[in-house]
């Protein structure tokens, strides 16, 4: 070989891999900002992804995830969502509530954003109308708290002259809205219904202090990630004093709540993914209406039921959609 040849060798080596570089598919970032935590939130990630997916879009194929978690601490969601715009994210997906969507909107008018809510998007100023969201965002809703005479409906089957207590977290901006359809649902059920606070661990403390004096024949467990972050804790609770509890999520009654009434998140979390997918494909979120719930599961785990000495009639067995053994 000459001394010509080699050199051509050599430089020819040199640029391929730059050229092979070149090709690469240039990656795609997304935000994804949360009120929860992530420990809590992973079969929802795990929803999302899929629903990603369906679209052709693969975290780690040409597409990078930027989490963003406030931990169940809603000061820090407007810093969380502003970092995320800073960084240029292409589309922000808004979960655990409508904080996360509020913060998201205030920090940007350009870059589309997908919601996940128990609330109400329209009134809450996050979109237009339903079916003609407008603007940069839309999403999905499954009404979580505008539930609360269905789940009323069903603790007065488990303990029906029992004084229900509603358990909310005092700093969700929906907290009024979730209280008054509570307090409006209890009264068409010729009761009237005691309110809780607690937006901290020492918050639940003081829950169990409050128990030791007044105990609630039932309790229902406001919308709010703060007590999906914290279900162990709130399960422990129950058990302690034996109250029969009614969550949103049925996440918490697999992990031993005793029943739970509302929408799936999970798919919710899914569909978000699926409208995020099709942003990046091209749909324009203002044409993209509002998604809202088709079913409502009802899941009892009767061996919570068994623990607290309560006796789940048949009726309400058969009618279940889920009874965890």
């Amino acid at each position: 070989m000459t001394r010509r040849e080699l050199i051509t060798l050599l430089g020819v080596a040199a640029i391929r891999p730059l050229a092979v570089h070149a090709q690469q598919p240039a990656t795609t970032a997304i935000g994804f900002l949360s009120s929860a935590s992530a420990d809590a939130y992973t079969p929802y990630v795990a929803a999302f992804r899929a629903g990603l997916a369906e679209t052709g879009h693969v975290e780690g194929n040409s597409l990078a995830v930027e989490f963003r978690w406030a931990d169940s601490q809603y000061s820090r969601l407007r810093a969380l969502a502003e970092d995320l715009v800073r960084r240029r994210v292409s589309l922000i997906v808004a979960t655990g509530g409508i904080a996360s969507a509020q913060a998201a909107k205030a920090a940007t008018t350009s870059i589309p954003i997908v919601f996940t809510s128990g609330f109400d998007p329209v009134g809450m100023g996050l979109v237009s109308s339903l079916n003609n969201p407008g603007g940069n965002v839309t999403g999905v809703s499954f009404f979580a708290a505008q539930l609360s005479a269905k789940r009323i409906g069903i603790l007065r089957q488990l303990a029906p002259s029992a004084p229900i207590a509603l358990l909310i977290n005092p700093n969700n901006p929906n907290a009024a809205v979730e209280l008054a359809d509570a307090r409006a649902a209890a009264e068409l059920a010729g009761q009237s219904i005691r309110v809780l606070n607690a937006s901290s661990e020492r918050d639940l403390d003081d829950l169990a202090a409050s128990f030791d004096r007044e105990r609630p024949g039932a309790l229902l467990v406001g919308s709010d990630p703060f007590f999906v972050t914290q279900r162990l804790r709130m399960i422990a609770l129950m058990a302690r004093y034996a109250i029969p509890a009614m969550y949103d999520e049925r996440q918490i009654v697999l992990d031993g709540g005793l029943l739970s009434y509302g929408a799936s998140i999970a798919e919710a979390y899914r569909q978000a993914g699926v409208y995020m997918g099709k942003i990046l494909n091209g749909a324009k979120p203002a044409e993209l209406p509002v998604l809202q719930p088709t079913k409502f599961e009802l899941v009892i785990n009767m061996k919570t039921a068994k623990t607290l000495g309560i006796e789940v009639p048949i009726s309400m067995q058969m009618l279940a959609d889920e009874v965890i053994e």
